[in-house]
């Protein structure tokens, strides 16, 4: 007999029943291979009780079919598949895996195709507490369910590929709150799930893939959608809640804490406004505060700090809650550890870097000013001045921050009598450490601005006549006026740089005007943005520095004027550079963000009027 038997010779292998019908000594006798040992079958139709499985010989089934004589319909006709016990076996993989239905083509995802993925969830969702509110103390009678639902939901990744036609069906259908209800699930790995699921539906690149930029506002429309119904389910309460629930131990639940800060994170970058939201009404700020405390670093500990410093950056509330919940304390505790090290990599410097932000944002606070002084910050940013580690420019920043406006004058105090002007010329002079050969001889550009900055405050808020007044400018005069040098070296560098963008932006405006254009208002305060970040701030900087010397000591003022008279130049330029400051100081802000034009406590002249008396006295010198 050939290997695959025709139809014929199969029509003839088939069992025939008798007219009677029941006729039970009727057999029907096959030629069979000398080697078959295949017993003689009855002729009467077959069923699946007729005979045992084993004493079935397939040897002839067509293909060696391993179901040609399994599979059969309701009237007991058998139907072989012509394959081979392998063959269905690798079949029956692919079409499990074409059941999960998690990587579908987004070209192909249609409107049917999202309402069916949905129903799927919802039915999976309804079954599952079903059966668990029946069966609540025999997980073998759930657990099944607990694995479609994980299916269902990992279903729902595709819905982010196509935001603008599931989004709106993901919140019309209902699906939201029964997505927002899950993160309240008994089941750990089932909230690790939503999360997942959250965080790729919120995700800020949603909609970036569209080429066509209509196509993409209509993608973050959508996103609005779905971020509103978050929110009206209570989604930022649960999720805070759940990140205490997860064991960081774990590799899931590590991953589900990162996606729920993931998550934060895009929503805050959707909209800033939620960060006063998150931490009035959630206990996030003190988890955050508790994480970046941890002994060892991983990516949550610099997550936690990037998302702290995200929510200090606009916020004056949430600034004022960090410093009632000992945030300068904990973060002045944490930092202490860059004192005498470097960050050991890229991911721990980024933490570092952070966790200073988000103290010289809390900084723009009076009250967190306080906290500072009161936590001996002063002393520890001189003690990594003096260390000239990576933590040195930070700290430079944070003590311009910390001494600006009329609020940081008791720091400024501070830092005088903690013999902080040494540590500070001496970086401004650029003296390297005997330490670290790698440092350059000269002050890191990016420090010089916060140095300038800290040197303005002073003059700001060190009281006329007094010893720290003296000190102050006796740092002028010493070594031959070494440092006033030093600052008219650091004008001209600034006024090269202002050379360039004032150039560039007159040849703009000439431009716009021989078009037919016209400079409006807008385009000049951002001409006027430019000027500060080319140069101009800088120049603000050192002018006002140069003109309280000049007012205060006659040996500086005769030197600087000598060593402006060498570069044609003389005080009228600073006044010119002065007047600009002033009229600006209504748009005007320092470094620290903080508008620079009001008046402060206690009767002190505002910034203004102090800029409009050293003008004045200049005038009269010139």
């Amino acid at each position: 007999m050939p290997d695959n038997p025709t139809p014929e010779m199969l029509k003839k292998m088939r069992l025939d029943t008798p007219s009677n019908g029941d006729s039970e000594d009727s057999n029907m006798d096959v030629d069979m291979p000398e080697s078959s040992s295949a017993p003689h079958r009855q002729s009467r139709r077959a069923t699946v009780e007729d005979g045992d499985d084993e004493m079935v010989d397939t040897s002839f089934a067509p293909g060696g079919d391993a179901d040609y004589f399994v599979e059969e319909d309701e009237e007991g006709r058998f139907y072989g598949g012509g394959l081979t016990s392998e063959q269905k076996q690798i079949l029956s993989i692919f079409e499990n895996a074409e059941g999960e239905g998690t990587t579908e083509d987004p070209e192909g995802i249609s409107i049917t195709s999202i309402r069916r993925t949905l129903l799927k969830f919802e039915r999976a969702v309804n079954k599952n507490q079903d059966q668990r509110s029946k069966y609540p103390d025999d997980p073998s009678k759930f657990i099944d369910s607990e694995a479609d639902l994980d299916s269902a939901l990992k279903s729902l990744l595709s819905l982010a590929q196509s935001p603008v036609l599931a989004y709106p069906e993901l919140v019309r259908s209902g699906s939201v709150s029964l997505l927002i209800g899950l993160l309240s699930h008994e089941n750990a790995d089932i909230v690790i799930d939503v999360v997942d699921v959250i965080h790729e539906l919120t995700d800020e690149d949603v909609g970036n893939e569209l080429e066509d930029e209509e196509e993409q506002e209509e993608a973050q429309a959508a996103l609005k959608t779905l971020i509103e119904a978050l929110l009206e389910n209570s989604i930022l309460e649960l999720l805070v809640d759940n990140l205490s629930r997860l064991n960081e131990i774990e590799e899931s639940d590590r991953q589900g804490v990162f996606h729920i800060l993931g998550i934060f994170e895009n929503m805050l970058g959707f909209n800033p406004d939620l960060s006063l939201i998150l931490v009035s009404k959630t206990k996030m700020m003190n988890w955050l505060l508790s994480r970046v405390q941890s002994k060892t670093h991983d990516e949550n500990r610099g997550y936690s700090a990037e998302l702290l410093s995200i929510l200090l950056q606009n916020n004056a509330i949430n600034r004022q809650d960090f410093g009632k919940k000992d945030g300068v304390e904990i973060t002045l505790n944490v930092l202490s550890q860059f004192r005498r090290r470097d960050p050991v990599d890229a991911d721990e410097t980024e933490f570092m870097e952070n966790l200073f932000d988000a103290l010289c944002s809390a900084l723009a606070e009076p009250e967190v000013k306080s906290f500072f002084l009161a936590s001996e910050g002063v002393d520890l940013m001189l003690l990594m001045m003096k260390e000239k580690l990576q933590s040195k420019s930070r700290a430079i920043k944070t003590l311009d921050y910390a001494m600006s406006s009329a609020a940081g004058t008791v720091i400024c105090a501070n830092f005088v009598e903690a013999l902080g002007l040494r540590t500070l010329f001496a970086a401004f002079m650029g003296k390297g450490s005997k330490k670290s050969k790698s440092n350059a001889p000269t002050a890191a550009s990016e420090d010089t601005p916060h140095i300038l900055g800290i040197v303005s405050s002073l003059f700001s808020n060190t009281p006329s006549d007094s010893p720290d007044r003296i000190r102050l400018l006796a740092k002028f005069v010493e070594n031959n006026y070494e440092k006033a040098d030093k600052l008219l070296e650091v004008r001209d560098n600034a006024r090269n740089r202002l050379k360039v963008v004032n150039a560039e932006i007159e040849a703009e405006k000439k431009e716009t005007l021989a078009d037919g254009g016209e400079i409006e208002s807008e385009n000049e305060d951002l001409f006027y943005l430019r000027r500060l970040e080319g140069g101009l701030f800088t120049l603000q900087t050192v002018d006002y520095i140069l003109a309280w010397v000049v007012m205060e000591d006659d040996g500086i003022r005769g030197h600087i004027t000598q060593m402006l008279e060498r570069k044609n130049q003389s005080l009228k330029d600073i006044i010119s550079t002065l007047q600009i400051y002033r009229d600006n100081l209504d748009t005007d802000t320092q470094s620290n963000g903080a508008a620079t034009d009001h008046a402060p406590e206690g009767g002190a002249l505002s910034q203004k009027d102090i800029l409009q008396h050293l003008i004045d006295f200049l005038h009269e010198c010139s």
